[in-house]
């Protein structure tokens, strides 16, 4: 491990189409290119000597480094302190807009703040997860890293014409490109990587760099601007929001589940999984916390999204069968699961896994988190026209059909189906929130039929779902066992937040699940899930646990949980999927659930505590 750093210690840069992960000591060791989920240039964060990586980094031995965001943008300074001097690398992609292309680019400045300060420079892509071979063409003007089949990483020096050549080049035996640079105050230098690049490498003059630089920071702060919160936790919310954002492909509209794949839920075990996909569930729960928070336009994307996936899975004669849980940010659905076996993983943890072969599972849940979202947003002016509505009444019918049978479930078991609660739950919502939507517009509907089938799925959950000897709701039929899935039930208003059936279950939680107010999503001992190993706490169960005590009226011990929560942060406000025993962060990195329930949470909470009434279920 002493090759890799921590998960935590990376901050996060994007244009809106793709993302790249900056290390607190200047290294960027992870960068797809031209989307999240396409094959990667720099991927030493999952190989550490066969990844590729582009390190800008002091020469001194000893060096401390601090790393932080530019207020209210997503650009990343990277400071680094030595005996002789200090400087900075500042990190940033120029947004790209909404129009698919293959140009995107990275900007790395150095500068120097005080002192002298020497930096070392290597350029080391591996492309296509390092399964192709390149070579490196060195001009005067720069420099292009290019495949045999036309993949190209062309190196555009930020200088004037007239600038001394700080620069000392040469490349190894790898084709790859080292140089050293040394900077006095006042002095920067820098480079521009870009990927699609139509021409051949040029120089940049200092104005260009300041113009892009200008943009990005005025694209962000206007965007930031948006923002309706204004609540004890502005920071981390925003932050949080910033961070949604940089992983929301423009051209759909579609957030990604995280912009990693196959960062551990246990370190060397094979809990390591491709997140750079689009869930129906994940991104349903952005429109919540994006609405919340003013930004109607990412709210609308989605939804325009979700709308597209509904209406192209069914055929002409209606019941094609049911919605895939995730796609890739275009609508595709061909997400074949594969290993990189050259690859040793973070860590050494094996395999390292491209696709999801989750794909394909039946997890019932995702309809009432769509249809969910979806009459949230239409409460919020969003309307759904004519041909979304006929699609979602063909969803529900199919709905209707094959509620009652087992599933995979919300946590992608691979153990075997089972009858979840949870997923009984959403079909409730899917049901109640579809006659909600036609009762509202005057719709047609299959009213009888879906008030009959929400009713089924309430009695059945109460009478299956409840363990008498437990004395709370369970993870499936038959079982004992308890699933932070289900701290959902009230804020979806299955349960009343003061039932006793749930206030029970919500203590049984407590004694079982919460460790010093971290949350495990279930108890694998218990309930088998099919994968060796175990995991962390599941951060986002405990940003659920504090929504679901700010409801119950436990405002002090809610917001106990979330001052707690805050510290697990990293130096930049940013969550991965899991914290383990030790505080370290798990999993995928960053991870979308987390933050956009710490929003929905941190907005419940904040309504507590102001003393406003207490919070309503969403159907409200």
């Amino acid at each position: 491990m002493d090759a890799y750093p921590l998960i935590e210690n990376h901050g996060l840069i994007g244009d809106l189409q793709t993302a790249a992960l900056v290390t607190t000591d200047g290294v960027i060791d992870w960068y797809c290119s031209p989307r999240f989920d396409s094959p990667s240039v720099f991927g030493a964060l999952l190989d550490k000597n066969n990844g590729g990586h582009c390190t800008v980094r002091p020469t001194a031995s000893t060096y401390a480094t601090k790393q932080l965001y530019l207020p209210d943008t997503a650009i990343l300074v990277t400071r680094f302190m030595t005996e002789a001097g200090a400087g900075e690398v500042i990190d940033f992609m120029p947004v790209t807009g909404t129009t698919v292309t293959p140009r995107h680019r990275l900007v790395r400045v150095i500068r120097c703040v005080r002192g002298t300060i020497t930096f070392e420079v290597e350029i080391a892509p591996r492309f296509d997860y390092g399964r192709k071979d390149h070579r490196l063409h060195i001009t005067q003007h720069g420099a292009v890293f290019a495949t045999a089949d036309g993949e190209q990483l062309t190196v555009h020096p930020i200088r004037e014409p007239h600038d001394e050549r700080l620069e000392d080049i040469l490349t190894n035996r790898d084709n790859d490109l080292h140089f050293s640079v040394e900077l006095h105050t006042g002095q920067q230098r820098g480079m521009v990587l870009e990927t699609g690049a139509k021409a051949p490498p040029s120089e940049i003059s200092q104005h260009e760099y300041h113009r892009l630089f200008d943009e990005t920071v005025a694209f962000w702060r206007s965007w930031l601007a948006q923002s309706r919160y204004s609540g004890r936790w502005r920071e981390m919310v925003e932050r949080s929001a910033i961070t949604l954002k940089l992983m929301t492909y423009a051209p759909s509209g579609a957030m990604v589940a995280a912009p990693t794949a196959a960062l551990p839920e246990q370190l060397g075990g094979e809990r390591n999984w491709d997140y750079r996909y689009t869930w129906i569930r994940d991104a349903s729960f952005s429109v919540y916390a994006l609405l919340g928070l003013g930004f109607t336009d990412e709210a609308a994307g989605f939804i325009s999204w979700l709308g597209d996936r509904v209406k192209e899975h069914r055929g002409t004669d209606g019941d094609a069968g049911p919605l895939n849980i995730m796609y890739k940010v275009d609508g595709a659905s061909d997400l074949n699961e594969e290993f990189l076996d050259h690859w040793e993983g973070y860590g050494g943890s094996a395999p390292v896994r491209i696709g999801n072969g989750a794909a394909t599972q039946l997890q019932l849940d995702i309809y009432g988190e769509a249809l969910d979202s979806i009459y949230f947003a239409h409460r919020h002016g969003l309307q759904v026209g004519h041909q979304g509505w006929t699609s979602l009444r063909r969803d529900l019918d199919w709905l209707a059909n094959h509620w009652d049978q087992a599933e995979e479930g919300i946590w992608e078991t691979r153990g075997g189906r089972q009858a979840f609660t949870y997923g009984r739950v959403m079909a409730w919502v899917a049901f109640d929130r579809a006659l909600r939507l036609a009762d509202s517009k005057g719709w047609p509907s299959a009213a009888g039929r879906w008030h009959a089938e929400r009713d089924a799925v309430y009695e059945q959950v109460m009478a299956k779902g409840w363990s008498e000897d437990r004395r709370a709701f369970v993870q499936h039929y038959g079982s004992k066992v308890l699933d932070s899935s289900l701290l959902r039930m009230a804020s979806v208003g299955f349960v009343t937040p003061d039932d006793p059936m749930w206030v029970a279950t919500l203590d049984a939680m407590e004694q079982e699940l919460v460790s010093d107010s971290l949350v495990y999503r279930y108890n694998p001992g218990a309930s088998p899930d099919g994968l060796r190993g175990s995991e962390g706490t599941f951060s986002l169960c405990t940003f659920m646990y504090v929504d679901a005590l700010a409801r119950a009226g436990r405002t002090d011990a809610a917001r106990l949980a979330f001052e707690k929560m805050m510290g697990y942060a990293n130096h930049l406000g940013l969550y991965s999927e899991e914290i383990d025993p030790t505080g370290r962060q798990l999993g995928n990195f960053p991870q979308a659930f987390t933050h956009l329930a710490l929003i929905d949470s941190a907005i419940t909470l904040e309504a507590t505590l102001d003393g406003r009434a207490r919070v309503h279920p969403r159907a409200q």
